[in-house]
C-alpha cells in the first residue's frame, strides 16, 4: 500500500503568501484599476437561481464568447475556474503518473507544485545562467522525454517574454507528436504578442489565458484555454463539470464582449506606468528586468528581499519578494498600479533603500 501522505507529495506546503491587509497592495498582479463596469452590472441582476442552481456543465456561454471575441472556433475553446484550474487538469490530461513535465526556470511558482499532486515527476531546465545567459535550447526541455513542456510567455515573476522564434523552434522540434507544449499566456494582454491564434491550427500546442488580469476579474476566478480540438476535449474531460459559477460566467461574458471598451483602456494604462516605473527605478541606479506584463521584477544588491519587503510593509506598501532567483539573486515583484499608488511605491522604496539596515532594525522594518 502506498504510504500517506505518498512521498512525493509529502514535500509540499500550503500556498501562504503574505496576504495581510495593507493601504497599497502591489503583490499579486491583479487588476488595481477597479472593475469592470460591464462585470458589476452582470452580478448585481443575479437571481436566485444563480445562487441555488448548478451552473452549466462546461460554460459553452463562455466558450462562445471566447471563440468570438478570438475569432477562434468554439470546439478549440475550453474554460476554467481560472488559469491554475486549467494548468492542473492539463497536466493530469496530458501524461502519466510518473511521466514527467518540463519547464524553464525560474517561473510560475505552482508548475512544481501541479506536477507532484499529480503524480507527475518536475524537470527544471535553467533558463538563465549566473552570468546572464541565453534561454534553453529547444532541445533541454525536450531531452528528458516529458509528456508536457511548460512556458510561462510573459514569464512570471521575471516578466521577460521568450521569443517568438524560440518558441516556433520548440514546437518545431517537438513535432506533431511529441508533447503537450502549454503556453501559459497569463500576462499576454500587457505584451507585445501572443500564439493564442497559432494555438488552432498547432496540433499540439494548448494556450491557457486569464480573466484575473487584465480583465480584472481575479475574485470570480475565471480561465481558458485555446487549442486543438482533440486536446481540448481531453483537457475538458480532466477538468471535469461545473467549474465556472452562474455568476463568473454571465461576469466574463460581458467583460469579453467589453461594450464599453474597458480592457484596452486599462491595458494601455499599465503599459504607461509600466515604462514610467523602469524608468524611475533606473534613474535611482536600480537596474529593474525588462518587462512585458503587469509588473516588474527588482533585483536587490545590498538588501535582502525580506529585508525590503518588510520595511515597505511598515510603511503600507506591499510587494512580493522572490529571494535567491536563479541567476538574478535577491528581487521583489512589484505589481503596476495607477500613478498615485506607483508614486507612493517610488517615496516609500526611497525611504528604505536610504535607511542605514540598523535603523530600519530599531524602527521594527526589518523581516
Amino acid at each position: 500500500m502506498t504510504p500517506f501522505p505518498r512521498p512525493t507529495y509529502a514535500p509540499l506546503t500550503r500556498y501562504a503568501p503574505d496576504r495581510r491587509p495593507v493601504e497599497i497592495d502591489l503583490s499579486d498582479n491583479t487588476s488595481r484599476f477597479g472593475a469592470h463596469p460591464g462585470v458589476l452590472r452582470a452580478i448585481r441582476s443575479a437571481s436566485e437561481e444563480d445562487v441555488t442552481r448548478y451552473p452549466a456543465v462546461y460554460a459553452d456561454a463562455l466558450r462562445s464568447a471566447v471563440a468570438e471575441r478570438y475569432g477562434v472556433p468554439v470546439e478549440n475553446v475550453t474554460t476554467g475556474c481560472g488559469s491554475d484550474d486549467l494548468l492542473d487538469s492539463a497536466f493530469r490530461a496530458a501524461g502519466e503518473p510518473g511521466e514527467g513535465i518540463a519547464y524553464a526556470t525560474p517561473t510560475f511558482s505552482m508548475v512544481e507544485i501541479f506536477a507532484r499532486m499529480n503524480g507527475m515527476v518536475p524537470h527544471a531546465v535553467p533558463s538563465r545562467a549566473q552570468d546572464g545567459g541565453p534561454l534553453p535550447e529547444p532541445e533541454a526541455l525536450l531531452e528528458p522525454a516529458p509528456a508536457l513542456v511548460y512556458l510561462c510567455r510573459p514569464n512570471n515573476p521575471t516578466g521577460d517574454s521568450w521569443p517568438r522564434a524560440r518558441v516556433q523552434a520548440l514546437l518545431d522540434a517537438a513535432g506533431p507528436s511529441g508533447p503537450i507544449v502549454l503556453l501559459d499566456e497569463a500576462y499576454a494582454d500587457f505584451a507585445d504578442d501572443d500564439f493564442l491564434q497559432d494555438a488552432v491550427t498547432s496540433r499540439r500546442l494548448l494556450v491557457v489565458r486569464t480573466l484575473s488580469k487584465a480583465f480584472g476579474m481575479a475574485g470570480l476566478r475565471v480561465g481558458f484555454a485555446v487549442g486543438p480540438a482533440d486536446v481540448v476535449l481531453e483537457v475538458e474531460k480532466s477538468r471535469g463539470p461545473y467549474k465556472v459559477t452562474r455568476l463568473s460566467e454571465r461576469a466574463a461574458v460581458a467583460a469579453l464582449k467589453d461594450e464599453e471598451r474597458w480592457v484596452p483602456n486599462l491595458v494601455s494604462e499599465v503599459r504607461r506606468e509600466r515604462a514610467r516605473l523602469l524608468e524611475e527605478l533606473r534613474r535611482r541606479g536600480l537596474s529593474p528586468l525588462p518587462s512585458q506584463a503587469n509588473f516588474v521584477l527588482l533585483p536587490l544588491a545590498q538588501r535582502s528581499s525580506a529585508e525590503v519587503t518588510a520595511a515597505l510593509r511598515a510603511r503600507g506598501i506591499a510587494v512580493r519578494p522572490f529571494p535567491n532567483v536563479r541567476g538574478i539573486g535577491d528581487t521583489i515583484r512589484i505589481s503596476v498600479g495607477p500613478a498615485k499608488e506607483i508614486d507612493r511605491f517610488l517615496e516609500a522604496l526611497d525611504g528604505v533603500l536610504e535607511a542605514p539596515a540598523e535603523v530600519l532594525e530599531a524602527r521594527g522594518e526589518r523581516a
